[in-house]
Protein backbone atom coordinates (compact mmCIF):
# COMPACT_ATOMS: atom_id res chain seq x y z
CA UNK A 1 0.00 0.00 0.00
CA UNK A 2 0.90 3.36 -0.92
CA UNK A 3 1.21 6.46 1.32
CA UNK A 4 -1.60 8.65 2.83
CA UNK A 5 -0.51 11.13 0.03
CA UNK A 6 -0.43 10.96 -3.60
CA UNK A 7 1.84 9.28 -5.97
CA UNK A 8 2.41 10.51 -9.51
CA UNK A 9 1.77 7.90 -11.88
CA UNK A 10 3.17 8.12 -15.32
CA UNK A 11 0.35 8.55 -18.11
CA UNK A 12 -2.09 9.65 -15.47
CA UNK A 13 -1.50 13.24 -14.72
CA UNK A 14 -3.17 15.28 -11.67
CA UNK A 15 -4.32 12.82 -9.66
CA UNK A 16 -6.10 14.23 -6.71
CA UNK A 17 -5.05 13.92 -2.99
CA UNK A 18 -6.02 11.07 -0.86
CA UNK A 19 -5.29 12.02 2.56
CA UNK A 20 -8.05 13.14 3.46
CA UNK A 21 -10.77 11.88 5.86
CA UNK A 22 -10.09 7.91 7.12
CA UNK A 23 -11.21 5.32 4.11
CA UNK A 24 -9.94 7.91 1.88
CA UNK A 25 -12.64 10.12 1.47
CA UNK A 26 -11.36 13.75 -0.20
CA UNK A 27 -10.95 16.48 2.17
CA UNK A 28 -14.40 18.83 2.83
CA UNK A 29 -12.50 21.37 0.20
CA UNK A 30 -11.94 19.28 -2.89
CA UNK A 31 -12.70 21.08 -6.07
CA UNK A 32 -16.22 20.26 -7.18
CA UNK A 33 -16.81 20.33 -10.73
CA UNK A 34 -13.49 20.95 -11.99
CA UNK A 35 -13.45 24.13 -11.43
CA UNK A 36 -10.32 26.42 -10.99
CA UNK A 37 -10.98 27.60 -7.74
CA UNK A 38 -12.40 25.27 -5.00
CA UNK A 39 -15.41 25.98 -2.36
CA UNK A 40 -18.43 28.66 -3.09
CA UNK A 41 -17.37 32.30 -2.29
CA UNK A 42 -13.47 31.45 -2.42
CA UNK A 43 -12.97 33.78 -5.58
CA UNK A 44 -10.17 35.73 -5.50
CA UNK A 45 -11.08 39.21 -4.92
CA UNK A 46 -9.73 41.82 -7.62
CA UNK A 47 -7.40 44.79 -5.95
CA UNK A 48 -9.37 47.35 -3.89
CA UNK A 49 -8.08 51.40 -3.97
CA UNK A 50 -4.58 52.22 -4.46
CA UNK A 51 -2.44 53.64 -1.60
CA UNK A 52 -2.37 57.21 -0.60
CA UNK A 53 0.33 59.14 -2.18
CA UNK A 54 3.50 60.31 0.25
CA UNK A 55 3.35 63.09 2.79
CA UNK A 56 5.73 65.93 2.28
CA UNK A 57 7.52 66.83 5.06
CA UNK A 58 7.24 71.01 5.63
CA UNK A 59 10.64 73.00 6.79
CA UNK A 60 10.20 75.50 8.88
CA UNK A 61 11.41 79.10 8.63
CA UNK A 62 13.19 80.96 11.34
CA UNK A 63 11.94 84.05 12.66
CA UNK A 64 13.66 86.52 9.99
CA UNK A 65 15.91 88.66 12.41
CA UNK A 66 17.57 91.51 11.32
CA UNK A 67 20.70 91.48 13.54
CA UNK A 68 24.01 89.48 12.55
CA UNK A 69 24.34 88.24 16.00
CA UNK A 70 20.73 86.41 15.83
CA UNK A 71 21.29 85.51 12.92
CA UNK A 72 24.56 83.25 13.14
CA UNK A 73 22.62 81.70 16.18
CA UNK A 74 19.99 80.95 13.91
CA UNK A 75 22.25 79.15 11.72
CA UNK A 76 23.46 77.17 14.26
CA UNK A 77 20.76 75.94 15.51
CA UNK A 78 19.25 75.28 11.80
CA UNK A 79 22.47 73.07 11.08
CA UNK A 80 22.14 71.15 14.07
CA UNK A 81 18.39 70.40 13.34
CA UNK A 82 19.50 69.16 10.19
CA UNK A 83 22.08 67.29 11.37
CA UNK A 84 20.09 65.72 13.93
CA UNK A 85 17.29 64.53 11.62
CA UNK A 86 19.66 63.14 9.36
CA UNK A 87 21.83 60.93 12.44
CA UNK A 88 17.96 60.35 13.39
CA UNK A 89 17.39 58.92 10.22
CA UNK A 90 20.33 56.89 9.76
CA UNK A 91 18.81 54.51 12.44
CA UNK A 92 15.46 54.45 10.54
CA UNK A 93 14.74 52.30 6.99
CA UNK A 94 15.43 54.60 3.98
CA UNK A 95 11.53 56.25 4.45
CA UNK A 96 12.66 57.65 7.89
CA UNK A 97 10.27 55.47 9.74
CA UNK A 98 11.62 53.38 12.63
CA UNK A 99 11.83 49.80 11.50
CA UNK A 100 9.39 47.59 12.80
CA UNK A 101 10.04 44.85 15.00
CA UNK A 102 10.41 41.77 13.38
CA UNK A 103 7.53 39.85 13.67
CA UNK A 104 7.35 36.03 15.28
CA UNK A 105 7.10 33.08 12.65
CA UNK A 106 3.96 31.26 13.87
CA UNK A 107 4.67 28.74 10.88
CA UNK A 108 8.24 27.91 13.09
CA UNK A 109 6.70 27.24 16.15
CA UNK A 110 7.45 23.23 17.67
CA UNK A 111 4.10 22.19 17.99
CA UNK A 112 3.20 23.41 14.39
CA UNK A 113 5.85 22.06 12.64
CA UNK A 114 5.62 18.95 13.63
CA UNK A 115 2.37 18.79 11.89
CA UNK A 116 1.81 16.32 9.30
CA UNK A 117 -0.96 13.77 7.15
CA UNK A 118 1.60 11.33 7.10
CA UNK A 119 5.28 9.82 7.80
CA UNK A 120 6.24 8.86 4.49
CA UNK A 121 9.46 9.32 3.76
CA UNK A 122 8.85 11.76 0.89
CA UNK A 123 12.96 11.13 0.10
CA UNK A 124 12.04 8.13 -1.39
CA UNK A 125 8.77 9.19 -3.38
CA UNK A 126 10.32 11.91 -5.39
CA UNK A 127 13.06 9.84 -6.68
CA UNK A 128 12.82 9.22 -10.48
CA UNK A 129 11.78 5.34 -10.82
CA UNK A 130 13.45 3.04 -12.83
CA UNK A 131 12.64 2.77 -16.60
CA UNK A 132 10.08 6.09 -16.27
CA UNK A 133 10.96 8.77 -18.66
CA UNK A 134 12.51 12.10 -16.64
CA UNK A 135 10.43 13.93 -18.48
CA UNK A 136 7.45 11.75 -17.79
CA UNK A 137 8.29 11.74 -14.18
CA UNK A 138 8.54 15.88 -14.26
CA UNK A 139 5.24 16.54 -16.24
CA UNK A 140 3.29 14.32 -14.01
CA UNK A 141 4.78 15.47 -10.36
CA UNK A 142 4.78 19.46 -11.98
CA UNK A 143 0.64 18.63 -12.88
CA UNK A 144 0.27 17.33 -9.87
CA UNK A 145 1.39 19.71 -7.63
CA UNK A 146 0.20 22.45 -9.48
CA UNK A 147 -3.37 21.17 -8.30
CA UNK A 148 -2.58 20.94 -4.97
CA UNK A 149 -0.73 24.52 -4.40
CA UNK A 150 -3.88 25.74 -6.27
CA UNK A 151 -6.63 23.32 -3.88
CA UNK A 152 -4.31 24.48 -0.51
CA UNK A 153 -4.96 28.40 -1.83
CA UNK A 154 -8.11 28.20 -2.17
CA UNK A 155 -8.86 27.41 1.13
CA UNK A 156 -7.50 30.63 2.52
CA UNK A 157 -8.57 32.36 -0.78
CA UNK A 158 -11.56 34.29 0.75
CA UNK A 159 -8.84 36.03 3.36
CA UNK A 160 -6.35 37.31 0.30
CA UNK A 161 -7.49 40.59 -1.02
CA UNK A 162 -6.66 43.24 -2.69
CA UNK A 163 -6.83 44.93 0.60
CA UNK A 164 -5.10 42.92 2.83
CA UNK A 165 -2.16 41.42 0.68
CA UNK A 166 -1.59 44.62 -1.79
CA UNK A 167 1.15 43.20 -2.63
CA UNK A 168 2.77 39.72 -3.14
CA UNK A 169 4.70 39.84 -0.38
CA UNK A 170 6.84 36.78 1.45
CA UNK A 171 8.39 38.23 4.42
CA UNK A 172 10.60 41.06 3.42
CA UNK A 173 10.84 39.64 -0.45
CA UNK A 174 8.50 41.21 -3.00
CA UNK A 175 7.60 39.78 -5.77
CA UNK A 176 6.50 41.33 -9.69
CA UNK A 177 4.61 39.94 -12.00
CA UNK A 178 6.16 39.93 -15.65
CA UNK A 179 3.88 39.59 -18.38
CA UNK A 180 4.35 38.60 -22.48
CA UNK A 181 6.45 41.06 -23.39
CA UNK A 182 8.43 40.88 -20.42
CA UNK A 183 7.50 44.40 -18.91
CA UNK A 184 7.35 44.10 -15.12
CA UNK A 185 3.72 44.23 -13.01
CA UNK A 186 3.39 45.19 -9.53
CA UNK A 187 -0.07 43.54 -8.64
CA UNK A 188 -1.90 42.51 -4.91
CA UNK A 189 -1.16 38.85 -4.24
CA UNK A 190 -4.53 37.80 -5.54
CA UNK A 191 -3.66 39.05 -8.47
CA UNK A 192 -0.38 37.36 -8.70
CA UNK A 193 -1.80 34.06 -7.42
CA UNK A 194 -4.76 34.20 -10.74
CA UNK A 195 -1.71 35.46 -13.06
CA UNK A 196 -0.05 32.06 -11.55
CA UNK A 197 -3.03 29.54 -11.61
CA UNK A 198 -4.00 30.93 -15.25
CA UNK A 199 -0.66 30.59 -17.04
CA UNK A 200 0.00 27.27 -15.12
CA UNK A 201 -2.78 26.00 -15.84
CA UNK A 202 -2.56 26.84 -19.88
CA UNK A 203 0.85 25.24 -20.05
CA UNK A 204 -0.08 21.78 -18.22
CA UNK A 205 -3.22 21.67 -20.63
CA UNK A 206 -1.47 22.24 -23.96
CA UNK A 207 -0.66 19.41 -25.69
CA UNK A 208 2.36 20.49 -27.13
CA UNK A 209 4.13 21.20 -24.10
CA UNK A 210 2.38 18.55 -22.00
CA UNK A 211 1.71 15.52 -24.37
CA UNK A 212 -0.16 12.57 -23.02
CA UNK A 213 -0.37 10.60 -26.36
CA UNK A 214 1.63 8.07 -26.46
CA UNK A 215 4.88 9.09 -29.06
CA UNK A 216 4.43 12.10 -28.70
CA UNK A 217 8.05 13.63 -27.49
CA UNK A 218 8.28 16.52 -24.96
CA UNK A 219 9.27 19.97 -26.63
CA UNK A 220 13.56 20.77 -25.66
CA UNK A 221 12.56 23.91 -23.26
CA UNK A 222 10.28 21.40 -21.16
CA UNK A 223 12.50 21.65 -18.49
CA UNK A 224 12.78 25.34 -18.60
CA UNK A 225 9.15 25.72 -18.18
CA UNK A 226 8.76 23.29 -15.31
CA UNK A 227 11.67 25.31 -13.73
CA UNK A 228 9.23 28.26 -14.39
CA UNK A 229 6.41 26.64 -13.29
CA UNK A 230 7.87 25.28 -10.06
CA UNK A 231 9.73 28.79 -9.12
CA UNK A 232 5.24 29.96 -9.19
CA UNK A 233 4.32 27.31 -7.36
CA UNK A 234 7.09 28.13 -5.00
CA UNK A 235 5.98 31.71 -4.33
CA UNK A 236 2.42 31.10 -3.70
CA UNK A 237 3.17 28.10 -1.41
CA UNK A 238 5.33 30.79 0.28
CA UNK A 239 2.89 33.52 0.58
CA UNK A 240 0.47 31.53 2.35
CA UNK A 241 2.94 30.60 4.84
CA UNK A 242 4.31 34.10 6.01
CA UNK A 243 0.65 36.14 5.30
CA UNK A 244 -2.41 32.99 5.49
CA UNK A 245 -0.93 30.49 8.14
CA UNK A 246 -3.00 31.89 11.27
CA UNK A 247 -6.15 31.28 8.98
CA UNK A 248 -4.82 28.18 7.70
CA UNK A 249 -4.61 27.09 11.41
CA UNK A 250 -7.85 28.41 12.22
CA UNK A 251 -8.67 25.68 9.32
CA UNK A 252 -6.58 22.79 10.87
CA UNK A 253 -5.04 22.52 7.28
CA UNK A 254 -1.29 23.21 8.53
CA UNK A 255 -0.88 19.38 8.35
CA UNK A 256 -1.62 19.29 5.26
CA UNK A 257 0.56 22.24 4.26
CA UNK A 258 3.60 21.30 6.06
CA UNK A 259 3.25 17.65 3.99
CA UNK A 260 2.98 19.67 0.55
CA UNK A 261 5.73 21.75 1.56
CA UNK A 262 7.94 18.97 2.33
CA UNK A 263 6.83 17.04 -0.59
CA UNK A 264 7.19 19.99 -3.52
CA UNK A 265 10.88 21.06 -1.62
CA UNK A 266 12.39 17.68 -1.79
CA UNK A 267 11.51 17.25 -5.48
CA UNK A 268 12.64 20.53 -6.59
CA UNK A 269 15.48 19.48 -4.54
CA UNK A 270 16.50 15.94 -6.37
CA UNK A 271 15.93 17.66 -9.66
CA UNK A 272 17.53 21.23 -9.30
CA UNK A 273 14.20 23.15 -10.22
CA UNK A 274 14.43 25.72 -8.03
CA UNK A 275 17.32 28.35 -7.80
CA UNK A 276 18.27 28.11 -3.77
CA UNK A 277 18.24 31.88 -4.53
CA UNK A 278 14.67 31.82 -4.91
CA UNK A 279 13.81 29.33 -1.91
CA UNK A 280 16.27 31.48 0.77
CA UNK A 281 13.63 33.40 1.82
CA UNK A 282 12.00 30.32 3.66
CA UNK A 283 15.32 29.02 4.65
CA UNK A 284 14.31 28.52 8.43
CA UNK A 285 11.34 26.57 7.19
CA UNK A 286 13.19 24.57 5.05
CA UNK A 287 15.56 24.01 7.58
CA UNK A 288 12.76 22.96 9.80
CA UNK A 289 10.63 20.61 7.92
CA UNK A 290 13.47 19.33 5.11
CA UNK A 291 16.36 19.68 6.83
CA UNK A 292 19.64 21.52 5.03
CA UNK A 293 20.78 18.46 2.50
CA UNK A 294 20.81 19.66 -1.42
CA UNK A 295 20.59 16.69 -2.72
CA UNK A 296 23.68 17.15 -4.48
CA UNK A 297 23.30 13.52 -5.39
CA UNK A 298 20.51 13.48 -7.31
CA UNK A 299 21.47 16.69 -9.55
CA UNK A 300 24.38 14.82 -10.54
CA UNK A 301 22.16 11.52 -11.72
CA UNK A 302 19.83 14.08 -13.53
CA UNK A 303 22.78 15.52 -15.55
CA UNK A 304 24.16 12.35 -16.11
CA UNK A 305 20.83 11.72 -18.03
Amino acid sequence: MGPDWWVAAPGGRGLGAVGGAEGGAPPRWAPIGGRRWAGPGLEPRRAGPGRAGPVRERTMVGDGSSLPGARAVLGCKTVLRAVGRVLRKSKAKPNGKKPAAEERKLYLEPEYTKSRITDFEFKELVVLPREIDLNEWLASNTTTFFHHVNLQYSTISEFCTGETCQTMAVCNTQHYWYDERGKKVKCTAPQYVDFVMSSVQKLVTDEDIFPTKYGKEFPLSFESLVKKICKYLFHVLAHIYSSHFKETLALELHGHLNTLYIHFILFVREFNLVDCKETTVMGDLTEVLCGSGAGAGAQNHVKER
